[in-house]
């Protein structure tokens, strides 16, 4: 066989593996597509960008009204991504800039070549929010993701006007992989075919590196943080979680200075996939006390 030859079976290769890339990335989507629509996740992005800082990038999704005064950015937690935020961001979406975010090697956002600190998504995080132009806004982390805003909020005074912690970790008696694991896995024991669905998509997307990943949230201590914080705070817990035990959420609540909490009757740790519209309605109460609150304050 010729040079010729040995060329054209490199092209005719090259060109049949070039379809099958394309059938499975079409295959992918396709299912992609079809666990959004199943568990009403919008199948329109809202307007995507990707943000880099410091050799890692994230992924932002801006939805709602770009000429409303409030802005609410949400940060996922270990193993998920912006798209678990999906019925918090409709429900928040008339009254507010909802900006949800792919962590480093999450979701879409490409998986960098360390594997990021917690303060160190932190503080991409936080240039994001100077590069997103809209001033201190609204935090909202779930699990993992409260332990980022926590250091937002503490690293970089002024970003924020309002924090919400929603299923803090990680619990400081008991901060060993296995047994978050253990908990995580009895937790799920009693979730809705919807939770378990996209949390199984989102996981598979941050497959690598995941052991990394667990260990820098294993040895970041938010505890420390905690007393630090100087904006108003909302700490949120499922009545039924069993990855942020009673205990722990109420040494949470107690560690920061201007706290209030709420409890999500019948709700496990993954209470915003589930039904966002308890934490949601909550949100919404105690953001409109504190504003009531002010307003008294400057009569």
């Amino acid at each position: 066989m010729g040079k010729d030859d040995d060329s054209a079976v490199e092209a005719a290769t090259r060109a049949a593996q070039e379809k099958v890339d394309e059938a499975v990335d079409a295959a992918v989507e396709a299912v992609d597509r079809a666990i959004d629509e199943a568990t009403g996740v919008p199948t329109d992005d809202g307007e995507i960008e990707t943000f880099t800082h410091d050799g890692a990038s994230l992924i932002a999704e801006r939805r709602g009204d770009a000429a409303a005064s409030r802005t609410l950015v949400l940060v996922h937690g270990i193993g998920m991504g912006r798209k678990v935020f999906a019925d918090l961001s409709l429900r928040a979406e008339d009254d507010a800039l909802v900006v949800a975010v792919d962590l480093p090697g999450y979701g879409d956002a490409p998986e960098p070549a360390r594997t990021p600190t917690i303060e160190r998504m932190a503080d991409l995080v936080a240039a994001y929010l100077r590069h997103l132009g809209r001033g201190p806004v609204i935090l909202l982390g779930h699990s993992m993701g409260t332990q980022v805003v926590t250091e937002v909020a503490v690293r970089h005074p002024g970003a924020v006007s309002h924090l919400v912690l929603v299923a803090p970790t990680v619990d400081r008696h008991h901060r060993r992989a296995l047994t978050q694991l253990f908990r995580l896995g009895r937790d799920l024991l009693g979730e809705s075919a919807k939770v378990l669905l996209l949390g199984t998509r989102e996981y598979l997307r941050a497959g690598p590196n995941l052991r990394r990943k667990m260990r820098a949230m294993l040895v970041h201590r938010p505890e420390r943080s905690y007393p630090a914080i100087d904006v108003p705070t909302l700490v949120i817990r499922g009545e039924l979680d069993v990855v942020v035990p009673q205990e722990w959420f109420d040494e949470v609540v107690a560690a920061i200075p201007d706290a209030s909490s709420f409890v999500v009757e019948g709700h496990h740790h993954e209470t915003l996939i589930r039904d966002a519209e308890p934490a949601g309605a909550e949100i919404r109460r105690w953001l409109r006390a504190l504003h009531d609150a002010a307003d008294d304050g400057a009569r």
